[in-house]
């Protein structure tokens, strides 16, 4: 249930981004950060006037590393959907937002930073995160069109999962969870700027 959800406000969030009567400016961005952790992402962002923006990150990473016995992976899925309070206009220099994540995961064999999953090179964790948090942002002109941004959030998850023996395989050790303060969003972005048509 909570799955079609987040089916049902993606196609909303699309209609209202490319529907014109809704905003003046549409953004499109991309994470460099998560590009560095192999996860390609996207975000798109409309303009509710002129100092408040409303965006929706996804990410996932799909890959397996290594040999095939080895069982490397940081699979997972993320929606990010923020809320923006731009201190001069839109689209440029400082902002604050909110947001809220879900994501969806299984991570074993590598190391993770930040203290997540302590034991990630052993076992496998296999589960889901809910959270919350605030975020800071600048956002530097460079043409008409385009624009770079730094961002970072901090906030808290809830997160449940299932922790296995091994990388691979493995008897399942127990359903556990935790609780999460620490970074929620980091980000150097690449953004395309365009307005709609009205």
């Amino acid at each position: 249930m909570k799955r079609n959800r987040w089916i049902i406000f993606i196609p909303a969030f699309l209609f209202i981004l490319f529907n014109p009567s809704y905003a003046q400016e549409i953004s499109i961005s991309t994470n460099a950060v998560e590009w560095a952790t192999t996860t390609p992402n996207i975000s798109a962002g409309i303009a509710l006037d002129k100092k408040l923006t409303l965006h929706l990150d996804l990410a996932n990473n799909p890959w397996q590393f290594g040999a095939k016995e080895e069982n490397k992976k940081i699979k997972h899925w993320l929606i990010q959907p923020e809320l923006r309070k731009w201190l001069y206009e839109k689209y440029d220099g400082h902002f604050f937002g909110v947001h809220s994540q879900f994501i969806r995961y299984n991570i074993g064999g590598i190391k993770l930073p930040l203290g997540i999953f302590r034991d990630t090179r052993e076992y496998r964790f296999d589960g889901y995160g809910v959270g919350v948090g605030v975020s800071y942002g600048y956002q530097w002109y460079l043409s008409p069109h385009w624009n770079l941004e730094a961002t970072f959030g901090f906030g808290y998850n809830y997160i449940k999962y299932d922790k296995y023996a091994c990388s691979r395989c493995g008897e399942i050790m127990g359903k556990e969870h935790t609780h999460y303060f620490g970074p929620t969003k980091i980000g150097v972005s690449i953004i395309y700027l365009f307005k709609s048509q009205k």
